[in-house]
């Protein structure tokens, strides 16, 4: 008989176990996400912050870049994307979740530049466009030393690293060349992978970084905070006014305010204007249905995306990125209230 309740007390504590664990697995949402490098870091940083106060919930985002993003938010293995070109409307068109593109954060695009002896450098709106045109082929080019007085600038090939990918930056990129150069709008033009007339390729924000640091004489665009945090040396800007301009946080904002946020949180600041403005920035978006099936997983989203905008905002200039100003994230979070 004592064995018996022994028995029946042994199968009801493993009942609760079970019934316990099976609760905890109910519970659990892991979510699945995938696109930019530009912003990988922060989410990255995020999505670490809020797994850590929530332990229910995992966050998986890998960083491909925005054209692979795109297309995985696209084709539904993803349960969030992110793309420093949002979409286009066509593209949209075809998700019939419907989409909401949410600009998280900002940041400006910086040429870095590994040239021994060079500690400074500046480069006009010519002298950048023609060196991405190929039109520009040495470093001691009279358009880049006549910017650049008393500087000791070689007589060496520049060697251009661009994006092989994908890729959100190279579309800010290439639309702010196209706007300040008719020919480069002519070609190679606005696009997230064109046929650039000169450059090796390399993978990724991270792939560029990592070529430009290993090879001399060389120059690429990257994103401020991965030039920031692997301590790359990066040029100051000519501007719309005229001004040599470094990206700093104030000169992006700077930028920024010189584009005013639509009902559809899609804006750009191809050539900003003021003489404080440093000339390549960009806001960058996560890409959302309108609609979850699983309602827990949107909920959670919500929840996630609003933590990113409020309190995660003070995480944006430590790592090289643009905060938010209010105004904006009262929009987004308005919009964001909408997914069902």
């Amino acid at each position: 008989m004592k064995m018996c309740r022994w028995t029946a007390l042994v199968l009801i504590a493993l009942a609760a176990i079970c019934f316990g664990t099976l609760t905890q697995a109910a519970d659990f949402v892991k979510l699945q996400g995938a696109g930019a490098s530009f912003p990988a870091p922060l989410y990255l940083k995020w999505f670490k912050g809020y797994s850590g106060s929530h332990k229910d919930v995992q966050i998986n985002y890998q960083s491909v870049g925005s054209g692979s993003g795109v297309k995985s938010f696209m084709d539904k293995t993803v349960d969030f994307g992110a793309s420093d070109a949002a979409m286009t409307p066509e593209e949209m068109a075809k998700v019939d979740a419907g989409v909401l593109c949410l600009p998280m954060t900002a940041g400006s695009i910086v040429l870095a530049y590994n040239v021994q002896g060079v500690p400074e450098l500046r480069l006009s709106r010519k002298a950048y466009a023609g060196i991405f045109l190929g039109t520009v082929k040495k470093w001691n080019d009279p358009l880049i030393a006549q910017a650049n007085p008393g500087a000791k600038l070689p007589d060496a090939p520049i060697s251009v690293v661009v994006r092989a990918d994908s890729s959100g930056t190279t579309f800010v990129f290439t639309k702010h060349l196209s706007t300040i150069s008719p020919e480069f709008a002519k070609s190679p033009g606005t696009n997230k992978m064109p046929n650039w007339p000169v450059g090796t390729r390399s993978k990724g924000n991270e792939g560029v970084t990592a070529a430009i640091k290993t090879t001399p004489n060389s120059v690429g665009y990257v994103e401020y905070g991965y030039a920031k945090s692997q301590k790359l040396t990066f040029a100051a800007l000519e501007n719309k006014s005229g001004a040599y301009v470094t990206a700093t946080t104030k000169s992006g904002q700077a930028a920024l305010a010189s584009a005013a946020m639509p009902a559809d949180l899609i804006v750009w600041a191809s050539d900003p204007t003021g003489k404080d403005a440093y000339p390549i920035v960009t806001y960058t978006w996560l890409l959302l249905y309108k609609q979850y099936p699983d309602k827990k997983k949107g909920a959670v989203l919500k929840d996630l995306l609003a933590y990113c905008l409020r309190d995660g905002q003070k995480d944006a200039d430590p790592l090289g990125y643009i905060p938010l100003p209010p105004a904006v994230t009262d929009k987004v979070i308005n919009v964001l209230q909408t997914v069902k």
